[in-house]
Parts: C-alpha cells; structure tokens; sequence
C-alpha cells in the first residue's frame, strides 16, 4: 500500500444508509426493513477493490439495520451469494461505526452515495440534512449514486424557492411495477415513481428486475438491486 501514488490515487467515498429498521404502512403498520444488503455490498466492494475507503453515515449515527428480506437465497441468486452478501455486512467496520448524517462535511469526500431498500421511504425521503447534502453534492460536480428506493431521499431536497433540486434530472428508481410485483404497491402510504414525478424528477422506468442505470451530469441513478453493480462501475468511472 504505502506509496504516494496510492495515496493520490484513493479518494474516500460517503456512504448514507437508512437509520431506520421499519417502514409504515399505509394501515400504519410497520413492515421491517432497513437497508437492502446487495445495494450497499456490491458497490461497497466494487470501490474496496478500488483502493477507495469508505464511510457510512445515517441519521444520528446509528448503526444501520440490513433488511433481512435482503439476505434470503431467492433474492441473491442463491444461498451461495446470500451468504457473501451477509458475510461482507458483517465484516464491514464501516458499518458498525457510521458517522451522524448531521456532521458530515461534503468537502471531505469525493463522491457520494445513496443505497436502498425501503428505509429510506421512511427517513430520508423527509429528511432535511439529507436534502441540503444531495443539493450541495448535486451542485458541487461530484459523482453522487442513488439507487433502488433511495430516490425517496431526493424527495427532500428542495431549493429556497419550493422546487426540487433535481426536477428535471433524469434518474432511474424503483417502480411501480416492481413495487406492485413486490406485494406492496396497494399497502404504501404512496409510491417512489409518483412522487418522484410530482416533483419535476424524470423517471426512466426500464423493465422490472432488471439491470436499469441512468446517467445524467454527475448523477448515476440505478432502478433496482440488480442495478447497483453496474451503477458502481459508472460511479468508478466518473472518479476516474
């Protein structure tokens, strides 16, 4: 490691994960959730592999809940990779020692980026610390990748005059087609792809499950778990 040209060429990468362990429902029940295991491991060990380093931040701190949904064979393509991606959670001291989401400081990092899973429906999407740095990471040119639900943060990134910092950006997000096939498009309090769309966001919907990455700017958007591999490879590239 030790050299100088090692040091230049790293860049430390923001990750901010969901605080939350619940989404509630339109009935007012809470579904647990948190964050979705393959959208925050495959770009975690795409930008690892990379050299970079990582920090997580989530609101307050606290130490981010893995959806365990997220963590079953069927949804990893096998018991195999379900056990990686439980492994890596695991074995990723990055996660059990995130930093406030209210102290972060955008001048430290170089890129910036959002996992999901339907936690962030719950906080993010009305959080306003999250608002104010998607804006300033907008503003400032930096890579910044969002991916699956975590588009609901955008939701609270809103400019002085009421509008929202990314009305006319093209993104990719969750569907309602794949939160219909997902059993829970009639349990939602409301659904990502309208509100996205109510907000001026231009929603790029792909076909369901798979692989869907949108580039605009330096804002990489990827639709669902399948994509956040892919979406790690472009955000990597904008880092150069």
């Amino acid at each position: 490691m030790g050299g100088s040209t090692y040091r230049r060429s790293m860049a430390k990468i923001l990750f901010v994960i969901t605080g939350v362990d619940h989404w509630t429902l339109a009935d007012g029940t809470q579904h647990p959730t948190g964050f979705w295991g393959e959208e925050a491991v495959a770009p975690y060990e795409a930008f690892k592999a990379a050299g970079h380093e990582i920090t997580v931040a989530t609101p307050g701190g606290v130490v981010p809940t893995v959806d365990k949904g997220s963590l079953a064979a069927e949804v990893n393509g096998g018991q195999e990779n379900a056990d990686r991606v439980a492994g890596v959670i695991a074995a990723a001291t990055e996660l059990q020692n995130p930093i406030r989401l209210e102290d972060v400081h955008l001048d430290d990092y170089a890129a910036v980026f959002y996992p999901g899973g339907h936690g962030p429906m719950e906080d993010l999407a009305v959080n306003t610390d999250s608002g104010e740095l998607l804006t300033s990471a907008l503003e400032s040119g930096k890579p910044l990748g969002v991916v699956c639900h975590a588009p609901a943060a955008l939701l609270a990134a809103v400019k002085a005059d009421g509008a929202n910092s990314f009305a006319g950006y093209r993104i990719a997000a969750f569907t309602n087609a794949e939160e219909t096939q997902a059993g829970f498009a009639d349990k939602a309090k409301w659904l990502l792809q309208d509100r996205l769309t109510e907000a001026g966001v231009q929603v790029q919907v792909g076909e369901p499950w798979v692989p869907n990455v949108v580039v605009d700017r330096n804002l990489v958007t990827g639709q669902n778990p399948a994509s956040s591999a892919p979406l790690a490879v472009e955000l990597l590239k904008k880092l150069g």
